[in-house]
């Protein structure tokens, strides 16, 4: 069994203060696969001095140098992909195209970052007004499992990008992921403490990150109900804070759809990263008078993804990435049987032909109300509900019936009307008639799915405060 029992503090690996142990549980083998030390408080404190030296040591930095602090990482990262893959089925059970695509992801942060910074304006003038923008200082960066290495990636380029340090506290679920990135990152041979990274527990070392003074920023991506904490918790020193939370995406199929070419994305959409993704589009709204073609489409578009061994580069659908998760997605099905909605496939229990594993049975529910317990709530899991809707207008009412509002899809035989009832849902992003990727635009929530953006300029902007400077031609 693997021992991590190092975290990273101002460039170097170093054993932890912290002494609790925390064991990691293959997913797939549901047996012990590593044994990690958890940081502490003291650490988190170790980790804020050493960023916050380093922030002032490098509050000269030019453009030039952190171009290339961001050129050197995004090539090591690229170079480690392969690792970093085998290592994201190993321990997270993630599918390989996902890993794939997430291992990726992470290393072209840094690239997409370069690009912004060679031509951001730092200064500007606004009317008579001359407008710095400014970095924060040292901020701290909380990461989910559901994601490790583009969150990471992500949220580390916009800070180096602004002129910050950070402070990185990722989930102890993704102990394994983390271990191997921040050697990863090390081999870029960066300022000593221009990042931090502990592997400890939220209510320990994300608190502490979240009281401490000589945080200015959070970042935080993870669940509605971490994020109200973190606001609460970041009152008393009014820290800035971005905040991307959870959802409960609807994907409305107009009337005048295409069902058959539809379906397989709507499925693709619902079960993204085993559905264990914020943006899964896991309500799907559709016309009343299509219902039992649009429950058959779906149906077949489910029963078509493979579930199972995440290392198949076929499989779609790998397990929870825990016994919690697990149990926590099984007693949701069990919820949506007890309120009445109807099981067209799957249920509780693992899927045919896997004896152990934290699988699930991709499920899909209908004659759901929007009021239903499986309708509301965020499952973090491959279950879908389907909610029949009268007109289009019934649509985008379901749709908005909701306290998230981080993402939607539309499908739609006529773009113009799909580009109208898509500008009328309260999401921070919409696909139309697809799946896409532009890590360039923003990418954050309505509602109480978070505050702020990430990703390009607007997610750089989220780690700059403006200054006003007026009368600076002025001589005494």
């Amino acid at each position: 069994m693997k021992s991590i029992d190092t975290i990273y503090i101002k460039g170097q690996f170093v054993a932890p203060h912290g002494t609790e142990r925390f064991t990691l549980v293959d997913p797939v083998t549901e047996q012990a696969s590593a044994q990690v030390v958890l940081a502490d408080e003291v650490d988190a404190e170790t980790a804020i001095t050493a960023a916050t030296v380093a922030y002032h040591e490098l509050a000269g930095s030019s453009r030039v140098q952190r171009m290339d602090w961001l050129a050197r990482l995004h090539k090591v990262v690229a170079d480690a992909e392969e690792e970093l893959v085998a290592t994201m089925i190993d321990e997270y059970g993630g599918p390989h195209a996902i890993s794939l695509a997430t291992s990726k992801r992470a290393a072209a942060s840094f690239d997409q970052a370069r690009t912004l910074l060679a031509d951001y304006q730092f200064e500007r003038q606004v009317a008579s007004a001359r407008v710095r923008m400014e970095p924060l200082g040292v901020v701290g960066l909380i990461t989910p499992w559901n994601a490790n290495y583009g969150m990471i990636c992500s949220k580390l380029a916009m800070a180096i990008a602004a002129g910050s340090t950070a402070v990185i506290k990722p989930s102890e679920l993704s102990a394994r992921q983390t271990d191997l990135l921040t050697h990863v990152l090390h081999r870029a041979d960066l300022p000593p403490g221009l990042f931090n990274i502990l592997t400890g527990r939220g209510d320990v070392v994300g608190a502490a990150l979240v009281r401490h003074p000589g945080i200015a920023k959070i970042s935080f991506t993870g669940s509605t109900a971490v994020g109200k904490s973190i606001v609460r918790g970041c009152a008393d020193t009014l820290k800035r804070v971005t905040l991307e939370l959870g959802g409960k995406s609807p994907t409305v199929l107009l009337d005048d759809a295409d069902f058959s070419k539809a379906m397989p994305l709507i499925a693709a959409a619902a079960t993204i990263n085993s559905g264990q993704a914020c943006l899964a589009g896991t309500r799907l709204l559709v016309p009343r008078t299509r219902l039992q073609e649009a429950e058959q489409g779906i149906v077949a578009a489910f029963a078509a993804l493979t579930v199972g061994d995440p290392h198949d580069p076929t499989t779609r659908i790998g397990p929870m990435v825990s016994a919690t998760q697990y149990q926590r997605v099984q007693g949701y099905i069990r919820k949506g049987i007890e309120e009445g909605a109807t099981l067209l496939l799957g249920g509780t229990g693992l899927p045919h032909g896997l004896e152990r594993g934290y699988f699930v049975r991709p499920t899909i529910f209908s004659n759901v109300r929007n009021d239903m317990t499986i309708a509301r709530e965020e499952i973090f899991g491959p279950v879908l509900s389907v909610i029949a809707y009268d007109d289009e207008e019934d649509a985008i009412a379901i749709a908005n019936d909701t306290i998230y509002g981080l993402h939607a899809n539309v499908f739609s035989g006529d773009v113009a009307r799909a580009n109208r009832v898509a500008r009328r849902i309260q999401a921070g992003r919409v696909f139309i008639n697809g799946l896409y990727d532009e890590p360039m635009a923003p990418f954050g929530g309505f509602k109480q799915s978070g505050l702020g953006r990430e990703f390009g300029v607007f997610g750089l902007e989220e780690y700059l405060e403006p200054k006003t400077l007026l009368g600076y031609e002025q001589s005494l």
